[in-house]
């Protein structure tokens, strides 16, 4: 069981998570890596929960089903619940938000690729649309009259 884990310096906004809905399912990129062969998947793969792929051999379905070039086994992973949200807290700690069950593969980096979801700490103001590629995060909070920011992020992939 893998984890991605999230740590960031949210100022005036909180509950950070993911826009993952079935009418607009969040696509997770990683790097992977077989755990056979050590052999790295020379591209970034996405999965999401709402996309199932059958696995040879009649043994069900998973998130992402992958076959290593290198050493012919088939891998698989499936995204375990709905991602956590992360809340804004001083300082900031490192919180789980996906939970991925992988069988024979290890994700190794995360890509903060597709669209987040933030709420003002102070104002409920909601904020969608929110690009985290960069690293970072500046708006502004109408109702509360002062900037709003995600800085400091750190992404790990870890043993849940």
């Amino acid at each position: 069981m893998l984890a991605l884990a999230l740590t960031a310096e949210l100022n005036g906004v909180t509950d950070l998570r993911p826009n993952d809905t079935a009418e607009s399912p969040f696509y997770y990129t990683f790097r992977v890596q077989c755990t056979s062969c050590r052999e790295t998947h020379p591209n970034f793969v996405s999965l999401s929960r709402f996309e199932t792929h059958e696995m040879s051999g009649s043994r069900g379905d998973a998130n992402f089903v992958w076959r290593c070039k290198n050493c012919k086994r088939e891998h698989s992973t499936s995204i375990k619940a709905a991602p956590a949200s992360y809340q804004q807290c001083d300082p900031p700690k490192t919180k789980n938000i996906l939970e991925l069950d992988c069988r024979g593969l290890e994700f190794t980096e995360f890509k903060a690729e597709g669209e987040w979801l933030a709420t003002g700490s102070e104002s409920n103001t909601k904020f969608s649309g929110i690009d985290l590629t960069e690293s970072e995060w500046f708006d502004y909070d109408e109702k509360a009259g002062e900037e709003v920011s995600i800085t400091n992020i750190k992404w790990e992939v870890r043993r849940a």
